[in-house]
C-alpha cells in the first residue's frame, strides 16, 4: 500500500484509481483481464495495486488543475 501511495500522492485519488481498476477487472471484456502474474487467491484490489506499483496501469486529471 506504501508503495502504491507513493506513486499517486494522494490517498483519494488512489482509492479512486484502484476502485475503478476493479470494476474493470470483476466486469469482464478487454479490460477485464490482470496485466500482472496472479497468483491463486490473490483478490481483484490485490492485482490493482500491483499492477499500479508495477506501473502496468496509471491515472491523469481529466480535467488538470490550472497551474501559474
Amino acid at each position: 500500500m506504501k508503495k502504491a501511495l507513493e506513486k499517486v500522492g494522494n490517498p483519494h485519488i488512489l482509492v479512486n484509481v484502484i476502485s475503478r481498476r476493479v470494476r474493470q477487472l470483476n466486469g469482464g471484456g478487454g479490460y477485464g483481464r490482470p496485466l500482472v502474474d496472479v497468483p491463486p487467491g490473490m483478490g481483484a484490489a490485490d492485482i490493482a495495486m500491483t499492477e499500479l506499483i508495477e506501473d502496468k496501469i496509471g491515472w491523469e486529471f481529466e480535467n488538470p488543475p490550472p497551474t501559474e
